[in-house]
């Protein structure tokens, strides 16, 4: 990769994003340029591993050859024609989804809080297409997150995201997360949906167990209600298995997906049994850029590569790799380390914030899951090079402490 050598000038544009920029973020105090596989430049020049991916989307890290060649071709041929009209990519992606998973339909949108939205209005159309207009309650848990629009902030609840937006979408309520005995007192014949990430992100890093979920599943059965999996963030091989329900051998009846499917490019969607589709009739819900042909080529292209043993096997190996060498660590501030293949939090008995600024000094890009834990999802293409980057790194880090 050719490295750009004319950076814009640091603190001007700072300067700039800062009185342009809706401040809603609490973003690092540098200027990106451009990426290459696991690596990131900044407009100084200086370089950073990362292990954040844009929050587990780079799934097959920056500038990946194939995805700028597929990006090209389907932007020169076709970019934008509204769902009025059919077109290739969109059905192509819509089968590979529907092939690789327990779904029969897929509806598209933009992001993860979209497809979440699209999943609860399935829901409760379903409800009422059956002859239950009362029948409108989400059930939700402790520590998720679902995303930032209104409806499904209502199923996010942090007091931090919730409390100036209020009043919310109403008929949601909120159960302790893998508490079986809550759900079955609190499941019932008015329960519309049930909503759930089986492995938690932004909650911390906490996996449903199969038998938590078995027990939701059975009670959706019990009161025909739709068991909705949110895989926004744990699903498309960040487990080391394409969804990450696979291996509670839990089928839902809707699941969310967006982060990684198009690699970089905005994309959300809703995957369905045709029992939901059967409820939804044209003019229910749209979209206007959902299912665009550039991003739809590129999804297409990404899934096509996350879903082979060979990238699946990769994402198992290095997610073990790093497991066992975050172990190695033995630091008495590590209260914890869990998670599966590379979504894995480590938590922390002094602020995340504080690994996170020192990575940037060393030259690493980290997040957090909360304010104790810290979230690695690097790019799916991580090597064990880098691993041991990031483990000498926190290894000098937690021994100063």
């Amino acid at each position: 990769m050719t490295m750009i050598t004319t950076e814009p000038n640091t603190e001007t544009t700072l300067a700039q994003g800062k009185n342009y920029l809706a401040q809603t973020y609490a973003r690092a105090p540098f200027v990106i340029t451009h990426g290459e596989g696991m690596t990131v430049w900044d407009s100084t020049g200086k370089s950073y591993l990362d292990f954040v991916a844009g929050i587990a989307v780079m799934a097959l890290g920056h500038s990946d050859p194939g995805v700028v060649q597929v990006m090209q071709e389907q932007a020169a041929t076709l970019m934008h024609v509204s769902n009025l009209y059919y077109t290739p990519p969109q059905i192509q992606l819509a089968v590979q989804l529907c092939e690789a998973s327990f779904a029969d339909k897929v509806f598209f949108c933009n992001s993860g809080a979209e497809a979440n939205e699209a999943c609860i209005k399935f829901a409760r159309k379903y409800a009422r297409a059956n002859g239950h207009q009362d029948k409108t309650e989400i059930i939700g848990f402790s520590h998720a997150f679902h995303g930032r629009t209104i409806g499904v902030l209502s199923v996010t609840p942090k007091p931090q995201y919730q409390d100036a937006f209020q009043p919310l979408m109403p008929g949601v309520h909120i159960l302790p997360y893998n508490d079986i005995e809550a759900a079955q007192a609190a499941i019932g014949p008015h329960t519309c949906a049930v909503m759930i990430e089986p492995i938690q992100g932004e909650g911390g890093i906490h996996a449903a167990t199969p038998k938590f979920l078995q027990t939701l599943r059975d009670l959706c059965d019990q009161y025909d209600a739709l068991l909705i999996f949110d895989e926004v963030q744990c699903g498309l091989g960040r487990t080391g298995d394409l969804w990450a329900h696979t291996a509670s051998g839990v089928t839902p009846d809707l699941m969310s997906l967006a982060k990684p499917l198009a690699a970089g490019l905005p994309i959300g969607a809703a995957l369905m049994t045709d029992k939901v589709n059967a409820a939804l009739a044209p003019g229910d819900h749209g979209s206007t850029f959902a299912g665009g042909s550039v991003v739809c080529a590129v999804a297409s292209y990404a899934l096509s590569r996350i879903n082979t043993p060979e990238m699946l096997g990769h994402v198992q190996e290095t997610g073990e790799y790093l497991m066992e060498r975050l172990a190695e660590l033995n630091s008495p501030h590590i209260l914890d380390v869990r998670g599966r293949g590379l979504m894995i939090g480590m938590e922390l008995d002094f602020p995340a914030a504080e690994v996170i600024q020192a990575g940037y000094d060393a030259g690493f890009l980290l997040v957090n899951a909360g304010p104790n834990v810290i979230r690695f999802v690097p790019p799916l293409i991580v090597e064990k090079q880098h691993i041991d980057a990031l483990i000498t790194f926190l290894s000098s880090f937690l021994a100063s402490k």
